[in-house]
């Protein structure tokens, strides 16, 4: 059986995350996701730390258990600092083998910002440096860049990032091994850029809510452990590291340029035409991913390394079950019938990724199992996020969703 692993979520310590964002409810969710192990999130929270202590139990070398949810002492920093003249502000992902190691990165830490205030702290220190005290602490320690193409806070963002990872690191650069693509980015973008080739790229779901646990995750041959991932990710081995979920980039809320406020979408062609100014306001663009991505690459998109992990995409299945059934996402129907299906096949994941569709046609209405089978083909219809805009996904086309029974479209 393969083994999920969403590293990177938030604690109710974050701001702007779920009260449910505790560790009872990951639980519940991580089971109704079809997930085998999640980081904690905010181990530099002082309040969260000591709750997680208390809550969690070890049962391998760097992972505790919940009940049935295994658990892998994570947090993300944001480094503020200032480099070549230019403000900078980069999202880190920090992973710890134990309480004390955890304990010991925060109390270094706290000289640099205030760790109460947030889950996900601020540091006034430069992530070269970042790294540095982490290793001081323990040589063991996991960073890893947080989505790492958006406009905001990481480290290829148009407004505060860099070019290269070795210009943000230096030379600490050679203890930096895995990047987060992130939501707006997936593998496939990435590997147009040769000089990340050497870096595994990971997927993870930044969830602030139970409900977007696993939305992007990482898939792995058996279970793992803290020393084993270390070692994955450190030689990017494929026979254990098997492939990412991903979200359709295109949804991603920073996928193309645009302008929130004016409620202007552009291609990174259409913004480079127009001087990357808003043709309304005649204000900035903000400039998305693929933007970003096509100013860096050195290969024609397509390109797939020899050595590269595998990738799939995903839709939420709630959001497939309400365009199926034409009702809201957080409608009792589709959240009774998301129920129901999961509690039969042990998960979301199984249901997007594994089980036939032989399968779940015996058990679900034909329009969901249809809109499994396009998602998993990537025949869907995609308006891009930009500016912090969610994109849109969608299924079926208006003459399909008119026909409410449905029973014209085929599952084979």
């Amino acid at each position: 059986m393969p083994f999920i692993a969403d590293l990177h979520i938030h604690s109710k310590y974050s701001r702007a995350t779920s009260r449910d964002m505790d560790i009872p409810n990951l639980d519940r969710a991580a089971q109704m996701k079809g997930l085998d192990l999640l980081g904690t999130g905010d181990f530099t929270h002082p309040l969260w730390r000591a709750y997680l202590k208390k809550n969690l139990s070890p049962v391998a070398p760097g992972i505790f258990k919940y009940k049935k949810t295994l658990f892998m002492l994570s947090c993300e920093v944001s480094n503020v600092f200032y480099k070549k003249g230019k403000l900078r502000k980069i999202h880190n992902i920090v992973f710890a083998r134990d309480f004390n190691i955890a304990e010991k990165i925060s109390n270094r830490l706290e000289r640099f910002g205030d760790l109460y205030s947030d889950g996900r702290p601020t540091l006034k220190l430069e992530a070269k440096e970042l790294v540095k005290i982490l290793l001081d602490v323990d040589e063991e320690i996991i960073i890893i860049p947080a989505h790492v193409w958006t406009p905001w806070f990481s480290l290829f963002g148009s407004n505060s990032g860099f070019d290269s990872v070795e210009e943000c690191f230096e030379e600490m650069t050679e203890y930096v091994y895995a990047l987060e693509t992130g939501l707006s980015s997936d593998p496939a973008m990435n590997w147009q850029i040769s000089s990340l080739d050497r870096f595994t790229l990971v997927s993870n779901s930044d969830a602030h809510s139970p409900g977007n646990l696993g939305r992007e995750a990482n898939v792995f041959l058996k279970p793992v452990d803290y020393n084993v991932i270390k070692k994955v990710l450190k030689e990017k081995d494929r026979n254990i590291f098997l492939y990412t979920v991903e979200f359709f980039p295109q949804e991603g809320k920073y996928h193309w340029d645009g302008h929130r406020k004016c409620g202007v979408s552009l291609s990174p062609v259409q913004a480079i035409k127009n001087g990357n100014i808003c043709p309304r306001c005649g204000k900035k663009l903000t400039l998305g991913v693929m933007h970003r991505v096509k100013m860096l690459a050195d290969r024609e998109e397509g390109f797939v390394p020899p050595q590269s992990i595998p990738f799939k995409r995903v839709v939420p299945l709630r959001e497939i079950i309400a365009e199926s059934l034409q009702q809201g996402v957080a409608t009792k129907l589709v959240d009774e019938t998301y129920t129901k299906i999961v509690s039969q096949f042990g998960g979301e994941m199984k249901v997007l990724l594994d089980v036939s569709l032989e399968e779940l046609s015996g058990f679900i209405p034909l329009r969901i199992a249809e809109g499994i089978k396009r998602v998993r083909e990537g025949k869907v219809k995609i308006s891009c996020g930009y500016d912090g805009v969610y994109g849109k996904v969608r299924i079926f086309d208006e003459q399909e969703r008119d026909n409410e029974s449905g029973e014209q479209l085929s599952l084979f």
